[in-house]
């Protein structure tokens, strides 16, 4: 059983990837949460919590974890400064307690865009400090993967997508979808040291991420 911390657990992504990994025999889910009063939504289902705020020390998060699922953001509206905080350099952080720690697998939840910032200019901020913490985590040396969505939405999840490292396209995919996706990579050997993108798509997901 590997013990898999989901960073930004509270979040409308992070809660299903937890959900998910949940109902995997060889995976058991570490909620990592900001605040106390979110830890009953995880308890009543048995799953373990653990406190802690990317802003401040994350050391002791990383404790008996062999892999990790960066899920969290400082949000939309959020300033550039909280962005810059949470985003880059929280990430940062992490990946290096992370491979200090021999953590086995670290994926990522990027954005498309994050290879070229400078091109949607009202999320320009954004996407350099998610381009900053996809580079901090590919020269960590740990095994990893960074999957970097379209537009996401909350309809209901298909189980297909389009998967390449550069797909060249815009368009959106369902939360559901890139939980599973994020879920799927976090096999040792599947999407191993690779940065693709994925949008809705006709492949089912744990073929497509086997083809990366």
């Amino acid at each position: 059983m590997e013990k898999v911390l989901v960073v930004g657990a509270n979040g409308t992504t992070g809660k299903k990837i937890v959900d998910i990994l949940d109902e995997y025999r060889n995976y058991e889910p570490v909620a990592m949460i900001r605040h106390q009063e979110q830890a009953e939504q995880f308890k009543k289902n048995d799953i373990e919590t653990v406190m802690g705020d990317l802003e401040k020390n994350v050391s002791h998060t990383v404790t008996r974890i062999h892999k990790i699922v960066f899920a969290a953001g400082a949000g939309g509206g959020s300033s550039k400064e909280k962005t810059t905080a949470v985003d880059q350099e929280g990430a940062k952080k992490l990946i290096d307690l992370a491979e200090i720690a021999g953590i086995r697998k670290f994926v990522m939840l990027s954005s498309m865009g994050a290879d070229n910032p400078e091109q949607v200019e009202d999320l320009q901020h954004y996407l350099e400090a998610k381009q900053n913490a996809d580079e901090h985590l590919r020269n960590s040396g740990m095994n990893y993967s960074i999957v970097r969505p379209g537009a996401l939405t909350d309809d209901k999840g298909t189980g297909k997508i389009k998967l390449a490292k550069k797909l060249n396209e815009r368009g959106s995919i369902t939360r559901d979808d890139v939980a599973e996706t994020l879920v799927a990579a976090l096999h040792d050997d599947i999407a191993s040291d690779k940065t693709f993108e994925i949008l809705q798509g006709e492949t089912e997901i744990d073929d497509a991420v086997k083809t990366i």
